[in-house]
């Protein structure tokens, strides 16, 4: 199997480069794994689709302000992407520009010590000031939105790219697919009677990385941290056990249930669980804990899109995007969305 295998034509065009003017107000395509069928819909009407008792998980993870211009005392500048967040420890930086031990850089009147360079363009920093390095950066950082929207983050940016029921700091990338997610669609979804739970999967930049090479046996997938409630692992227990859908919004949920699955699966008394997601769920994965995917459409030859095509089937997912882009939906962070069921 290819890396290749899984690309398609995206027009630039295609892409959404702004969220819309209100959020929700994008579109929806529901994809049936079994049949291939498809139904255009509204964001908004994703209630249409949802049973009562069936579980929707999302991923609570904060973005912080990851993306900061400094200034090494010989002048040259430096630009700094925070890391997500591991566990309790947020220190790591990867960098544009050559930075070496003991480097001072200078940013808004203060100073960060370079103490380790990790390779590979990360390095560990810490403020000379004593804050810490995810306070400094909160301070002082942008939104790290993603490179393929080649431009600078705006005001718009720090509300938008941010879910409204964000509680937990340390994603350095949004979990997109519940960027439209509003509170009046959680509070009809609610009195539906579907039922609501939460992970925290710190999204790193490695959702944004291509595949080196074309061996997807090679990729080593990037690690990201996640912890799953005991609330959460007894609700996914008891909606198994009603033989309702476990319905995950994003494919950060995804990694996060799938790489739990067995201990989710043998825990009689539901406890936390909590890890390090490296799983690389592509074509050929047989899915243990999710029913169902809401789900943003991927850049070619990704991860994100490999997952979702393991779960729907790459040639209805393949259809569906070829539908998508002739109808002139939007595609990537910012832009429309799929339930596939």
């Amino acid at each position: 199997m290819k890396v290749s295998d899984y690309d398609y034509e995206l027009p630039e065009s295609s892409i959404a480069i702004y969220p819309p003017a209100d959020r929700g107000t994008t579109r929806l395509e529901v994809l049936s794994r079994d049949t291939g069928a498809i139904i255009h819909a509204a964001y908004a009407e994703l209630g249409r689709f949802i049973e009562p008792g069936d579980l929707l998980v999302l991923n609570n993870s904060r973005v912080v302000q990851a993306r900061l211009f400094a200034q090494k005392t010989t002048g040259a500048k430096v630009e700094l992407v925070l890391l997500e967040k591991h566990g309790d420890h947020q220190d790591l930086v990867m960098y544009r520009g050559r930075l070496k031990p003991g480097d001072v850089l200078l940013a808004h009147g203060n100073k960060l010590l370079v103490s380790a360079v990790e390779g590979e363009g990360v390095a560990r920093v810490v403020c000379q000031d004593g804050r810490s390095v995810p306070d400094f950066f909160a301070d002082y950082g942008d939104v790290p939105i993603p490179p393929y929207l080649k431009r600078a983050a705006e005001e718009v940016d720090r509300e938008r790219y941010q879910t409204v029921f964000a509680e937990i700091p340390g994603s350095v990338a949004a979990p997109t697919a519940s960027l439209n997610m509003t509170r009046e669609l959680l509070d009809s979804l609610e009195e539906k009677g579907v039922v609501f739970a939460y992970v925290t999967l710190h999204v790193g930049l490695g959702t944004f990385l291509p595949i080196r090479g074309d061996d997807l046996d090679s990729h080593v997938m990037h690690r990201e941290y996640y912890c799953i409630p005991a609330d959460t692992v007894r609700k996914i227990r008891e909606t198994k056990g009603k033989k309702k859908k476990v319905v995950a919004v994003g494919t950060t949920v995804t990694r996060s249930l799938e790489h739990a699955a067995s201990v989710i699966e043998q825990q009689q008394s539901p406890r936390e669980i909590a890890g390090e997601a490296d799983i690389f769920i592509y074509p050929g994965y047989s899915f243990r804990v999710i029913d169902g995917l809401v789900t943003n459409y991927h850049a070619p030859r990704s991860t994100v899109l490999m997952l979702t095509a393991a779960f729907a089937g790459w040639e209805n997912l393949k259809h569906a995007y070829e539908e998508a882009l002739d109808r002139d939906y939007r595609f990537l962070s910012y832009g429309d969305s799929m339930l596939i069921v």
